[in-house]
């Protein structure tokens, strides 16, 4: 098949593959099953391209033909598709970390709100110290000194193994001496 043939198939393609899929899922009554007598005929049909005249019947019929023949292939024959034992995409399991979500609620509404708005603000917020101060109208040593502190707390009571941020080195250092 010249370049000018293959074009004129793929657009031929591009253009019936929706109503001839269609067509077969009328015919067989099963999605799957359309799609694969639609992809044979369109296989046969590539093949025999320089040939055919009016290719939209001649497609048309082919469908047909290869959804009978999906319906009529007896049951020990026929193909289980591999939709059926695995799932169309990998499902990943939240639950460990609904529960760590829900550990850190409970530890955040220990604190005291004014150290509960610093991290909210911070961490989840994503916004920096001075951001965080204008937003609570309050000084940056303030949000700098609740940052340090509450995390120390939730530290405490989330345990060793909780994974949180650090606080920048020069607020560790200048209010760990003082806290």
């Amino acid at each position: 098949m010249n370049s000018d043939e293959e074009a004129n198939y793929r657009s031929f393609v591009d253009a019936q593959a929706h109503s001839l899929r269609r067509l077969a899922y009328l015919t067989c009554g099963d999605w799957q099953l359309a799609e694969d007598a639609v992809f044979t005929a369109l296989a046969k049909l590539y093949t025999r391209w320089r040939r055919v005249d009016r290719p939209e019947s001649y497609a048309r019929s082919m469908v047909v033909r290869a959804a009978i023949d999906e319906v009529r292939r007896p049951w020990w024959r026929r193909e289980q598709p591999a939709g059926h034992a695995i799932p169309e995409r990998a499902v990943h399991d939240s639950a460990h970390e609904v529960d760590e979500r829900l550990r850190i609620h409970a530890a955040l509404a220990q604190l005291p709100v004014s150290r509960r708005a610093v991290l909210v603000l911070r961490y989840f917020e994503g916004l920096t110290v001075q951001e965080t101060a204008e937003a609570l109208n309050c000084p940056e040593n303030t949000v700098k000194s609740h940052t340090v502190r509450g995390l120390r707390t939730l530290r405490e009571v989330l345990g060793a193994d909780a994974d949180l941020p650090a606080a920048e080195s020069d607020e560790v250092e200048r209010y760990a001496r003082h806290a």
